[in-house]
């Protein structure tokens, strides 16, 4: 069972994904750990791309840590 917090993220996640969706890409929720951390999991044209990191600092964390109280960063789980 998802906790709120993890739901809040999930809910972020999905405003963010139609823009990654349209160049290619998509983000997936993995998991959030006790120290405000949240973890996703990136596919398609966002795999190996060059902006990746600035898309999830600068996009995707910064909409989080506004959005969802606790988070304090997201990594990107690589296979």
């Amino acid at each position: 069972m998802e906790s709120n917090l993890e739901e809040q993220v999930i809910d972020v996640l999905e405003k963010i994904r139609p823009y990654l969706q349209r160049d290619g890409g998509d983000v997936e929720f993995v998991r959030m750990e006790e120290n405000g951390r949240v973890i996703v999991r990136v596919f398609g044209a966002c795999v190996g791309c060059s902006a990746i990191d600035s898309t999830i600092k600068l996009g995707v964390e910064a909409l989080l840590i506004d959005e969802v109280p606790g988070v304090t960063e997201v990594i990107v789980e690589e296979d």
